[in-house]
């Protein structure tokens, strides 16, 4: 449930999508997940290589103006969260500008962020006062130095102020999600679970999922959700709660709650069933997954001079309706003949 639906009185005054956009499998998507760019200052060794550079031209970016024409288009067709994300979408200069033109949308939808959070401490306020309603930051260790090892970079201070700036700021709950890498800090849970705890953070572990630019994943190396689950329950008392919905998330109450904590197991219990996700990437490429082989290309309806508006939302709208009825029942990982996606997840987008 989003918080809008959680809201009540806000939820009832939004309309319902005359056709909503339902792919062949019966799942109504509401979620859509939209990359402001593939650049990232962080270089974690699940992602990206420190050598990485095959970045999309600045050209290829789409402009704030053409984003949120697809989130215009989107909103009225049921999308009830727009996610930005990226690489990390805090490098683009116009993120506060795109946040408050989204929320100024006829039933804007619910604006959350997912961040690497370095230049969360500055930005946290304006963007709160633009609209937007929660974030997600990512972080995988409290150890300056295991940090300093897993993403290239000196910044824990930076993104533990990110943090406190986002509390500050209202954007509540303040979510955490953390990748646990066998050998470098798995060790580490129960002191991000205590940590958590302490700060009110709302923790997810992600399975670490094989989208890095390096192609270095391998199942053997992943700390599964089960590895998860038993290296908590060393120090907790972790008890399942009911059903997650299309949430991505397995939630257990901590020690009797009402704390909780969630363990995405991506790869080894699949939620492709309950998915109501659609993704736009910077460039503008609509994906149904993050592990899809198959983009519908966006840029040149955007930018054909001889559509007017309405012209340009019927032809984005045929584009989303598209992408989404070609989505697969899953992302087939674990199967035999399962390919991952060409792009990394930088240039996807979470």
């Amino acid at each position: 449930m989003t918080a809008l639906a959680a809201a009540g009185t806000t939820a009832a005054v939004l309309p319902g999508p005359l056709d909503p956009l339902v792919d062949g499998f019966g799942r109504v998507h509401r979620d859509l997940r939209v990359s402001l760019t593939d650049r990232c200052q962080l270089r974690c060794t699940y992602c990206l290589p420190e050598e990485f550079q095959d970045w999309l031209p600045g050209g290829r970016l789409l402009s704030a103006d053409e984003i949120l024409e697809v989130v215009a288009t989107a909103v009225p067709l049921g999308i009830r969260t727009v996610r930005l994300t990226g690489g990390e979408p805090l490098l683009r200069r116009d993120v506060v500008e795109i946040v408050r033109r989204i929320a100024e949308l006829p039933h804007a939808p619910e604006i959350a962020m997912t961040t690497n959070g370095l230049r969360l401490a500055g930005l946290a306020a304006d963007l709160a006062a633009a609209g937007l309603d929660r974030v997600n930051v990512s972080l995988d260790t409290l150890d300056p130095e295991t940090f300093r090892r897993m993403t290239g970079r000196d910044r824990l201070r930076d993104v533990l102020s990110g943090l406190a700036a986002a509390r500050d700021a209202g954007l509540r709950p303040v979510k955490v999600n953390a990748v646990l890498v066998r050998g470098r800090n798995e060790h580490e849970a129960p002191a991000l679970l205590r940590r958590a705890l302490v700060e009110g953070w709302s923790l997810r572990f992600i399975e670490q999922m094989p989208l890095d630019a390096g192609r270095t994943w391998s199942r053997e190396r992943m700390v599964s959700a089960e590895d998860t689950a038993a290296l908590l329950s060393e120090a907790f008392s972790l008890t399942p709660l009911a059903e997650r919905g299309s949430s991505p998330a397995e939630e257990w109450l901590v020690d009797g709650g009402p704390a909780t904590v969630g363990i995405v197991a991506s790869v080894t219990r699949p939620f492709c069933g309950d998915c109501d996700r659609v993704r736009l990437t910077a460039d503008g490429q609509v994906r149904g997954c993050l592990f899809a082989r198959h983009e519908s290309d966006l840029v040149p309806v955007l930018r054909d001079p001889a559509l007017d508006r309405r012209g340009r939302r019927h032809a984005v709208e045929a584009v989303l309706r598209g992408a989404i009825g070609r989505k697969q029942a899953g992302h087939g990982m674990g199967e035999a003949g399962f390919v991952p996606p060409l792009r990394p997840m930088s240039a996807i987008g979470g």
